[in-house]
């Protein structure tokens, strides 16, 4: 009578085998994706920071972090359509102070507030529609077109206001900025959903593929049936619309209309971008690395915070990691 054979240790030698050869795969996709070195960065960061300060990893603190970076991450989700299509907004600060004051101002004039809110995107979303037709129709370059226009709502921001914050918000406002849901505070959360909105359109529509194929060669979009314009004008629209939901959720935060709110904002979300590994020549990132670029940024400035250094100098330490950053993502582009 023939014996049964034992296939078990073969069959384990398998699974070992095809699980080996499954980390294998994951750990060279993982390498092969723009998220990977700024996630190797942002671990590298807060190690660093959590080496030299106390309480880093504290829930309180990791939660304070999250909430002070949801505002420029916000912005940077615009700002990453913008690089990745080849452009860049520097009006974002500025728009953001505008649909903030003209939000605030409609509320205490009376204006049903959901219409005064609906005013408010408007214009955020029409700002960005200016751009895109000056760039895309008009042929203009995308950092004058955005440069001319940081003054224009800058300007207007401070006209309508005098100069002076607008106060006197309704109590309910404040839940944009300080609320929470389910023990989540409002503005993570309108990070993590705007960022999930981007997610979709950039790696699962059309849109988000022409958003690419743009920042990669514009020509060679065009010439494959592509109407390059039209996406661009979609492109500084969005960018628009994202400053004009951080402007909402600042000025809910602050229950105040700040005609100077926001300025340098523009910078902060262009460093999120680049240190997320998006190429400041367009055509290469991922959305994923913008959040993870702009938590690393929030990291290091509640880090140099808690460690006391000077402001003045923080400024030169994070404007040699952005320096750094582009570096990377400059001989990263030449390799792919």
């Amino acid at each position: 009578m023939q014996q049964p054979v034992n296939t078990e240790p073969l069959a384990a030698q398998r699974r070992g085998a095809a699980s080996s050869l499954s980390a294998r795969a994951l750990w060279a996709r993982l390498r092969q994706s723009p998220a990977f070195l700024p996630l190797v960065g942002l671990l590298l960061v807060s190690a660093a920071m959590a080496a030299t300060t106390d309480h880093f990893f504290s829930s309180d603190n990791l939660v304070n972090i999250a909430r002070q970076v949801s505002i420029n991450a916000i912005i940077a989700v615009g700002m990453s359509c913008a690089i990745l299509s080849g452009g860049i907004d520097l009006s974002v600060g500025s728009v953001m102070a505008l649909t903030g004051t003209l939000t605030a101002g409609l509320m205490v004039a009376g204006l049903p507030p959901g219409l005064a809110i609906a005013a408010g995107l408007a214009v955020g979303i029409a700002f960005g529609v200016g751009n895109g037709f000056f760039v895309a129709y008009a042929k203009m370059p995308p950092i004058i077109v955005t440069l001319a226009t940081m003054g224009i709502a800058r300007g207007l921001a401070l006209l309508y206001t005098g100069g002076y914050p607008i106060n006197d918000l309704p109590d309910w406002f404040e839940f944009f900025g300080r609320g929470n849901v389910l023990g989540v505070q409002t503005p993570i959360l309108a990070m993590l959903l705007v960022f999930l909105v981007a997610y979709v359109l950039l790696d699962h529509t059309p849109l988000g593929r022409y958003i690419y194929a743009i920042g990669g060669n514009e020509e060679a979009t065009r010439l494959s049936g592509v109407r390059v314009a039209r996406y661009k004008l979609l492109v500084y629209a969005i960018s628009g619309g994202t400053a004009a939901i951080a402007g909402l959720v600042l000025t809910s935060r602050l229950m105040s209309g700040q005609p100077n709110a926001g300025i340098g904002f523009e910078l902060d979300a262009i460093a999120a971008v680049v240190m997320g590994g998006t190429a400041i020549t367009g055509g290469r990132g991922s959305i994923v690395g913008t959040l993870i670029g702009a938590i690393m940024l929030g990291v290091l400035n509640n880090g140099l915070n808690m460690m006391g250094v000077s402001p003045y100098l923080q400024n030169i330490i994070k404007g040699v990691i952005i320096l750094l950053a582009i570096y990377i993502s400059r001989n990263s582009s030449k390799r792919a």
